[in-house]
């Protein structure tokens, strides 16, 4: 019976132990968001007013009314600009051409050499008169062209031969010429003969070759001095 009763005690005396430490020390228990000895924040309200200080206004008011401008100075009317050097290189594109072989572009591209900053080689297609050809209209039938020659060999009139297929089928041909003055001849004379004689230009595709350049100073340039050639020519073009 005394040890039933020591026991309730002792757990009644646990249970006071516990209760007092759980609700009697709460300063001990507290947990802090800071590092043990940095002082706690505090709101600016929490601090006492030191006496004859003014408590600050909730919001500082700016005034709207004339709001802060800096000066400018006005510039001049009219700035003058400084003159150009008399010195100064220009700059310009040029072609040169047409050059009739790619060794005839490469020897002048050697030639410039050092006047030039960049070149450029193209080739293009150009249409050219290769001959003259002498004839008459073609007839309406072999048999007329025939007829035809065999006129003009009663005035006398030789190289000839009637063309019998092709284009030209069913004309007479009266000579293919390189000088335009020989052909021009030629056509007077059948004209003088009575006939009704005609000069067509014959045409052929061949190909150019152009040299583009970006000369060091186009003011001060002369490629006519170093590139002999009268056939070669040059105009302005884009740079590139």
């Amino acid at each position: 019976m005394l040890l039933r009763l020591l026991f309730v005690l002792l757990i009644a005396l646990n249970i006071a132990v516990g209760a007092w430490l759980l609700l009697g020390q709460n300063d001990t228990h507290m947990h802090f968001a800071t590092d043990p000895g940095v002082p706690k924040l505090r709101l600016l309200s929490e601090l006492p007013t030191p006496p004859g200080s003014v408590a600050p206004a909730a919001s500082s008011a700016v005034p709207t009314s004339a709001p802060a401008t800096a000066a400018v100075a006005p510039a001049p009317a009219n700035t003058a600009l400084p003159p150009a050097s008399p010195n100064a290189l220009s700059y310009a594109c040029m072609a040169l051409g047409p050059f009739a072989t790619q060794e005839d572009l490469r020897i002048a591209r050697n030639v410039l050499g050092a006047q030039v900053l960049r070149t450029r080689a193209r080739q293009e297609q150009a249409t050219e008169v290769r001959s003259w050809w002498v004839h008459l209209p073609p007839a309406p039938s072999h048999a007329a062209a025939l007829s035809l020659a065999l006129q003009l060999g009663q005035k006398n009139i030789k190289d000839y031969f009637v063309v019998g297929a092709g284009d030209n089928q069913n004309t007479v041909s009266l000579g293919l010429f390189k000088d335009p003055a020989n052909a021009r001849k030629r056509r007077d004379e059948i004209a003088a003969a009575g006939f009704n004689a005609q000069l067509t230009e014959r045409t052929e595709t061949v190909p150019e070759y152009w040299l583009d350049l970006m000369p060091v100073d186009s003011k001060h340039f002369d490629w006519r001095s170093r590139i002999h050639d009268q056939a070669i020519g040059s105009h302005s073009t884009g740079c590139f």
